[in-house]
């Protein structure tokens, strides 16, 4: 297997319709394949030339649900390259092979894709080409810088806490694949809250180590 995929040039308006069906039947086509494992490597070959919008929310909404554990370290991954690369403008996407060979079981696969495919389908029945002045390929690098942060975020232990930014994440993807300018600002509104909920959790973090902590050292007289 490949450990290089490849995508058309970044474009919310120009980018290609998928081959071979749509969004949700190359999904199910996966979830429904002979093989025991689904890999990373089979998801983006299934995808094909695809833009990096598509790959953002395979990777992407799967961790806005509640899924089974494990899965945000397996699908939380990809999404740090592939946000940085559309970040910093690439072309052509590239990840290395120990995220291609990364895997889980085709049954869970299959039960992650029964509970993303019934949401994807609602969501594209509201989504249409407006606003591409936020789907051009300079927005797409400040979308890009957005959802790299989130999925820096994604991969932190916290209880819950990958489901806001792997939401943002997914509606800027919808954005990208359907050249819709409101989905781009209802991710830049979620990724705003996902910063703010972050932001208030260290306050709370730091905060209970000073209460903790200052006792400690005072006794040490430090």
């Amino acid at each position: 297997m490949s450990d290089h995929a490849r995508s058309e040039p970044l474009s919310g308006a120009g980018q290609p319709q998928m081959p071979g069906g749509g969004f949700s039947d190359v999904l199910r086509r996966l979830g429904e394949s002979d093989h025991e494992r689904v890999s990373v490597g089979a998801i983006l070959e299934a995808f094909g030339d695809r833009a990096f919008g598509a790959l953002l929310l395979v990777f992407a909404l799967p961790n806005a649900l509640p899924m089974p554990p494990g899965t945000s370290a397996i699908l939380g991954a990809p999404l740090v390259f592939i946000a940085f690369q559309l970040m910093i403008g690439r072309a052509v996407l590239w990840l290395p092979r120990f995220i291609t060979e990364r895997s889980m079981r085709r049954e869970d696969f299959r039960t992650l894709t029964e509970k993303v495919i019934p949401w994807i389908m609602r969501l594209e029945r509201l989504l249409k080409p407006r606003a591409q002045w936020l789907t051009t390929p300079v927005a797409d690098r400040f979308t890009g810088a957005a959802c790299f942060l989130l999925s820096l975020i994604l991969f932190l232990p916290i209880p819950f806490g990958n489901m806001p930014p792997a939401a943002a994440i997914s509606a800027f993807a919808l954005g990208m694949i359907e050249a819709d300018g409101a989905a781009i600002a209802i991710g830049w509104l979620a990724a705003a809250g996902s910063f703010g909920i972050m932001a208030a959790l260290w306050k709370v973090i730091l905060a209970g180590i000073h209460t903790f902590a200052g006792p400690l050292l005072r006794l040490f007289g430090l």
